[in-house]
């Protein structure tokens, strides 16, 4: 199928440089913008660091196919609040508040496991080196080549953080409800824009969610139709044998049903066909200011393919700490003694 777009020359320096200009905001910022972290940090103080990583993942994607779409939405929902410094690990902190872990935003949330179990490999290799939260990134890039992106770099020398609030996810993480302005808003608190918002988005190619995360949309969208008008009738019908109504809300479903495990562009395919599961990916084809970049992702499979490893490597930047800030975890779900 061929779907025509408009002409390409200008549009994708357009999207990346609009909402917040040239720069990074200071509110964006916050602990630290991400320039001092670079690629094969762990050349020589853990050669195989990344390595390591990478076989920890493999392992559990076989055991668990379904662990590859965690490990990707761990890393999101980690840095959106209060940067990628590994906090959504820790089980505890010495202020004894509800930890982010906690937070209803991250209670689907899950690949922790992985995490340790990496983290556990890497202390035997080379203690008190590698960060939870480096780990988080490589785990990261290495669930998307897993599930067939191409290989990007990642940069390392992310610290760990200290503190960890369940209230510091308000705000800081869209949610499936939310409009094209909602999100972009979120973004740009993080000094991304919509075409990071776009981008990203493609990563709900693979995985699944829980039904009360859409079932509105098909049962009570609003006072005056009953399903959401922008959803195709005959996916709806799908839908609605998945997730009766008034029944078991907690069933999950394919965030996409045809390459459920597979990272690809097929998500923006699906857009422009009305068959977005949650409202939050389709209003992204109804606002005109990100339409078209769903048109050039939907036509151009390997521009997708770049674009998102690059914006994972714009979001693992986000709020960082490096140099003497934060610490190095040697177990990630408790800071060090």
């Amino acid at each position: 199928m061929a779907m025509m777009v408009r002409p390409l020359t200008i549009a994708i320096l357009t999207f990346t440089c609009m909402v917040l200009g040239s720069s990074t905001p200071a509110s964006a910022r916050g602990k630290g913008d991400g320039r001092h972290l670079h690629v094969d940090l762990y050349k020589h103080t853990c050669p195989k660091a990344e390595q390591i990583v990478s076989d920890t993942v493999r392992e559990a994607i076989i055991s668990d196919p379904g662990v590859a779409a965690a490990l990707v939405r761990l890393q999101f929902h980690d840095c959106f609040v209060n940067g990628c410094d590994g906090s959504i690990l820790l089980n505890e902190t010495p202020s004894g508040e509800p930890i982010e872990m906690k937070s209803p935003a991250n209670n689907n949330v899950r690949g922790f496991e992985v995490i340790d179990e990496a983290k556990t490999r890497l202390e035997k290799a080379c203690p008190n080196t590698v960060s939870c939260a480096d780990i988080v990134a490589f785990a990261a890039r290495d669930a998307s080549v897993a599930s067939g992106l191409s290989h990007y770099l990642v940069p390392g020398g992310r610290r760990d953080g200290l503190v960890s609030r369940a209230n510091d996810t308000r705000g800081n993480l869209p949610k499936s409800t939310s409009n094209v302005t909602e999100m972009g808003r979120v973004f740009a608190k993080k000094g991304m824009n919509l075409f990071d918002l776009v981008v990203l988005s493609g990563s709900h190619s693979f995985g699944v969610t829980h039904c009360s995360a859409f079932d509105y949309r098909l049962y009570n969208f609003s006072a005056v139709q009953a399903m959401d008008p922008q959803l195709d009738r005959l996916y709806a019908y799908t839908l609605k044998l998945a997730c009766p109504e008034v029944k078991n809300r907690d069933a999950q479903v394919h965030l996409d049903h045809v390459t459920p495990t597979r990272l690809d562009n097929f998500f923006y395919v699906r857009l422009l066909l009305g068959r977005g599961l949650l409202y939050s990916d389709q209003v992204l084809v109804e606002d005109p200011k990100t339409r078209e970049i769903v048109e050039m992702m939907a036509n151009d499979p390997n521009m997708w393919n770049r674009e998102f490893g690059k914006a994972m490597i714009r979001m693992s930047r986000v709020g960082v700490l490096t140099g003497q800030q934060g610490e190095i975890r040697r177990n990630c779900r408790f800071v060090n003694k």
